[in-house]
């Protein structure tokens, strides 16, 4: 099965550089530019199945493509919950928490939110058991940063902080064949 990821489309500038999570945010102007481009760019492309999360910023995004097939939406491919401190940049977290920063797996866990632990086994449990059951060959998913950055890192076998620290801009894509369960790379909008 080959699968193409890609990232939702620029959201609002409020919320750039924040953990955004569940929040249901909207596409920027330049978002809905990117995801006109990215259709443009898959429009020769087709997809046995389109999976996408179910929050606004990814639907926007999908919006923009003709596709084939009805996209199925699902909250697996969700970013994850980060509770009270969605919505809070970095700095904003620091200083409203009496806790600090001290190294990546300390601060993943000390966040609010669904647990990291049950993050990447909702992401695992989508891509490893449910996927490859379906009789797909060409697969698109629509989602969020952080859901590629957690399958890289099962993928590829990569500490969380060494996934998390990988840049991955909106709009940006990566295809990945599970034949050899190895990324490819590819340009980002």
């Amino acid at each position: 099965m080959k699968i193409t990821l890609v990232r939702h489309a620029e959201v609002q500038e409020a919320y750039h550089g924040c953990y955004n999570g569940h929040i249901d945010i909207a596409l920027s102007q330049k978002g809905e530019a990117q995801a006109k481009a990215l259709a443009l760019g898959f429009a020769s492309k087709d997809f046995d199945a389109v999976f996408s999360s179910d929050l606004k910023r990814c639907k926007e995004t999908l919006d923009a493509f003709s596709l084939s097939v009805a996209p199925l939406y699902t909250q697996a491919l969700r970013e994850k919950s980060w509770g009270r401190h969605e919505g809070m940049s970095f700095e904003q977290i620091i200083a409203n928490e009496a806790f600090v920063y001290e190294d990546f797996e300390q601060w993943i866990s000390a966040l609010d939110g669904e647990a990291y632990c049950e993050y990447i086994e909702r992401i695992r449990t989508f891509f490893y058991d449910y996927l490859p059951r379906q009789p797909y060959e060409n697969v698109l998913v629509m989602t969020h940063a952080g859901v590629i950055r957690i399958l890289m890192h099962l993928v590829q076998n990569i500490s969380l902080e060494e996934a998390f620290s990988r840049s991955f801009g909106y709009a940006g894509t990566i295809s990945l064949d599970t034949q050899t369960w190895a990324f490819k790379e590819t340009a980002c909008a």
